[in-house]
């Protein structure tokens, strides 16, 4: 069994690599046992939101001198995860994950401990986005990655992150040309559906959800279908999905715990708790300082309520013409986990289509044990 590893990391900008390059240096990491990058980085978050691609380069570019290998073979070995939108308080940074035979001590026995499995999916064609050839793909994928953690029953994953691709009118208009349609003209739109169609994936794949159950018209349009550890991001830079599962498995070495719990709705404080209580943090309203030291991060996923209320209240982020809901979700959330964590360096990703009940979406929680 591979002992699993996680470093926050903060990062002055998308190119920013300095960090990592710390980290191996002091030989706290080996290049080669890097097998993921999540990152936020400070671009819009939305279509043309360029950061993710210029992170995900600046990162690749420096571990291909790191491993001596070319740029295309680490693509191969390590998922790279590039969140645009640090809205608020939310802090840029990144999460680098590895694995390796080193022990990092051995848990009490029947103990369960942190592992990571990544797997790509094939590469998909601009009529296969937020349709059913993508929830497909993303479920095999997902299997795979599961496959790979070592990860034997549903009931340890507690976070799936996916990158998935969304729709240009430049892929809109090769498609045409194909005598394909697409799920959607609007490009923005198009990550919506990305996102609801890779979610949708997740819960056939970890039993959440029934696959007779979903079909291309049911794809943002059935809410009642979601996964409750499901958190996927939409990105110009890629055509395939690039997927990380993190659970928890007995045998694993991993000094590390993940947890996770729903938030219900976007100021859904209870539910954070509810995932650090999960993960042995201590909470008094905040998690206790001495405790809050061992979360290494908090993963969630924000969304506008598409009712157009939170606990009965109207809100208006749907309806402004100047700044996307998404990017005003992230905030909000942002900023409930920073209050209840003691920092604002946490991942937070906008966007929660069948990912949790909606109106809210999944949170986990990675905290040394």
């Amino acid at each position: 069994m591979l002992t699993a590893h996680a470093f926050r990391i903060p990062t002055s900008g998308p190119e920013d690599v300095s960090g990592l390059q710390a980290l191996l240096a002091e030989k706290r990491i080996a290049a080669n046992d890097i097998v993921a990058i999540l990152g936020k980085t400070e671009g819009n978050g939305c279509v043309n939101d360029f950061t993710r691609g210029y992170s995900t380069f600046a990162f690749k570019t420096m571990l291909a001198e790191a491993m001596g290998v070319s740029r295309s073979e680490v693509a191969k070995r390590v998922a790279f995860i590039m969140s645009g939108g640090t809205e608020g308080v939310l802090s840029p940074h990144v999460t680098v994950f590895a694995r390796n035979a080193a022990s990092a001590g051995a848990p009490a026995a029947g103990d369960k401990r942190l592992s990571i499995g990544v797997a790509h999916s094939r590469v998909f064609r601009p009529e296969d986005i937020g349709r059913m050839a993508q929830v497909e793909g993303v479920a095999a994928a997902v299997d795979a990655a599961v496959k790979d953690a070592g990860i034997a029953s549903a009931d340890d994953v507690h976070f799936v992150q996916i990158k998935c691709p969304l729709l240009t009118s430049e892929r809109i208009t090769e498609a045409a040309s194909r005598g394909k349609t697409v799920a959607t003209h609007d490009t923005y739109e198009s990550m919506g559906y990305s996102r609801g169609a890779c979610a949708l994936g997740v819960g056939i794949a970890l039993g959440e959800i029934k696959a007779a159950d979903v079909t291309d018209e049911k794809i943002c349009a059935d809410w009642s279908l979601f996964s409750n550890v499901a958190s996927t991001s939409a990105g110009i830079e890629l055509m395939n999905c690039e997927i990380i599962v993190m659970g928890n498995v007995a045998g694993s070495a991993s000094d590390l715990v993940i947890s996770h719990s729903v938030m219900q709705d976007a100021i859904d404080g209870n539910g954070v708790r509810a995932a650090l209580k999960d993960a042995g943090i201590a909470v008094n309203g905040s998690a206790l300082p001495t405790d809050a030291a061992r979360i290494v991060n908090v993963f969630a996923k924000a969304e506008a309520d598409p009712g157009g209320y939170v606990r009965n209240a109207r809100h208006t982020m749907l309806n402004d013409s100047d700044v996307n809901h998404s990017r005003m979700a992230r905030a909000v959330v942002g900023g409930v986990i920073a209050s209840i964590v003691g920092t604002p360096m946490v991942y937070v990703s906008g966007g929660a289509e069948h990912q949790g009940p909606s109106g809210g979406g999944p949170v986990a929680v990675i905290a040394r044990a």
